[in-house]
């Protein structure tokens, strides 16, 4: 089995430890801390590393060339960031 990394495993990794670091810091919002929400972010942060994981995961069967699945990962991330952007 191939080890092929992809850039949804970055995002994927990031997630996670974003959400290790809210678990073990805490969240603050402007310097005031979050004391009661820090947990249900972080858990937030690992559902969105689970479905990052599971779109990595359908993108590999469906292209299964390395360079087109970096294409398409990275048009997907550019395509979230995005929208992420206008509806903000």
């Amino acid at each position: 089995m191939k080890l092929r990394i992809t850039p949804l495993n970055f995002a994927t990794t990031f997630f996670l430890v974003v959400a290790v670091y809210i678990w073990i810091n805490g969240a603050t919002i402007i310097g005031h801390p979050l004391e009661h929400f820090s947990g249900t972010i972080s858990w937030i942060f690992v559902l969105f590393a689970f479905v990052v994981f599971f779109l990595d995961l359908i993108f590999r069967n469906f292209f299964a060339e390395l360079k087109k699945l970096w294409i398409i990962e990275l048009c997907f991330i550019a395509l979230v960031t995005i929208i992420f952007f206008l509806v903000k």
